[in-house]
Order: structure tokens, then sequence, then C-alpha cells
């Protein structure tokens, strides 16, 4: 049963995006807020999917913690559903992405449009300053960048070293850095067409102390971000929690 219904997700997954993507093509001659109103309508429509062939829920922790101005959000990456769930929990996410999916058609060029924010892996100091520019003009609007400071999908209580890119960014300003920490690998794994029905936890943790050296960042989100995604894998639910789905 439970392939089934992760096929018939996939099957209206893909469709989904491809019919929004096709029909929402004159947005892109529009304002930058219709296509970022665009991308929101279809990642709701994309986890009420979600919820309706697979029964999987999202549960949001400390939803008062996000911030509605600038801030930086640093999120654990465990499965595809991360780069799904913020734009709907934000109103102007900014993700910080690999440069090679501005290369997919139709998806590329709408995320090139709301302002997402590439980085060339391979690009050395060049692509990071550029980077960095671009973060900065996603803060200075009062978007909310959002990155995942691994890098890469790590499996659930599996240890992905945490890379630098997030400290930079910290660095530009006066933004909150908002540890997030997720249980999404147990339920939509790592490349993994079978999806599991049940709670998705996203749980965003108290701001970083703005005041925290650039060389104590980088530990001090990796342990909270860690701590907490452990605690949510060992199944310590909440005893007040919130349905964002």
């Amino acid at each position: 049963m439970t392939v089934l219904r992760s096929a018939l997700f996939n099957a209206g997954f893909f469709s989904l995006t491809a019919v929004m993507a096709i029909l929402c093509l004159p947005l892109l001659a529009l304002p930058r807020r219709f296509a970022v109103a665009a991308m929101r309508l279809w990642a709701r429509l994309v986890l009420g999917w979600l919820r309706a062939t697979c029964g999987v829920r999202v549960v949001l922790l400390g939803a008062e913690r996000i911030p509605r101005g600038a801030a930086v959000i640093a999120s654990k990456h465990q499965s595809a559903f991360d780069t799904i769930v913020w734009l709907t929990l934000v109103e102007d996410a900014a993700y910080v992405l690999k440069k090679e999916l501005l290369a997919i058609p139709l998806y590329g060029w709408f995320a090139r449009r709301v302002g997402m924010i590439p980085v060339d892996r391979s690009g050395g100091g060049a692509a990071l300053r550029g980077m960095l520019r671009a973060a900065a003009t996603a803060l200075e609007a009062g978007r909310q960048v959002v990155i995942f400071p691994e890098g890469t999908r790590s499996a659930p209580g599996e240890r992905v070293p945490y890379q630098p890119g997030v400290v930079a960014i910290a660095g530009i300003g006066s933004a909150p850095v908002i540890p997030v920490a997720t249980d999404s690998g147990r339920i939509w794994g790592r490349r993994a067409f079978r999806k599991r029905p049940g709670i998705i936890h996203v749980s965003v943790l108290e701001p970083l102390h703005p005041g925290l050296p650039r060389a104590k960042l980088l530990p001090a989100l990796e342990a909270a971000i860690e701590g907490e995604t452990a605690r949510l894998l060992a199944g310590a639910g909440p005893a007040v929690d919130k349905r964002v789905d």
C-alpha cells in the first residue's frame, strides 16, 4: 500500500509541477511578487497532496521564533521535503542552492525570477563573493535566507560536516541566525521513492546570540541542530505543537 500511495504522490507531484510551471509562465514578465506567490501556492499544494496520498502530516515547533523580517534560517537537510516546506513557512524565502539547478527548464526560470541564491561549489572565492552579494541583497530587502549548512542531504542519524558558508552569510549584517532541526528523513528519505505515513517535525530553535564570534558560530549551530534532531529522531515529542498542513 505504501508503494502505491507513494507512486500516486509522485505522479501528482510531477504533473502538478509541470502544469503549474507552464500555466504560470506569464507571471515571469510581471513584478517578482507574482512569481513568489505562485511558488508558495505550489508548495502548499504539494504538501496537501503529500498528506492526502501518503498520510504525511507536518508539525511545526517553535513557530513563534520565525521572524517576519530579515533572518538567516539554517536548517537540517534530510529530505527533498526540506526544500519545499520553507516556501510555506516564511513570506519570502531566498534559498541558497546549487547553481546547476538554475539550468533546469521552468524551475530554474522561476528560481532565478524570485531571487534564489545560487552558489557555484567549484567557483572558488569569486563564487563565494557572488553568493554573499546575493544574500546581502535578500537580507536588505527583509527576506529570509534559507541555507542548509551541511550542503547536502544526510540520512537520519548521519553526521555530515557543516560548511562555513552559513558563517559568511551570518557575518553580513545583524540578521538573526535561527537553527532548525527536522526528522523529515524518517518519512521521506534521501533519494527515496517511498514516503511513509506519519508526522514530520520541523523544530525552530532559539536564535543564536548576535554577539557570538564567528569562530564559535558554526560549532554552536551544529550542536543546536544536531542535538534537537537527535531528540526528534528518538521520538521525544513536544507537549504542544502546531499543525501546518
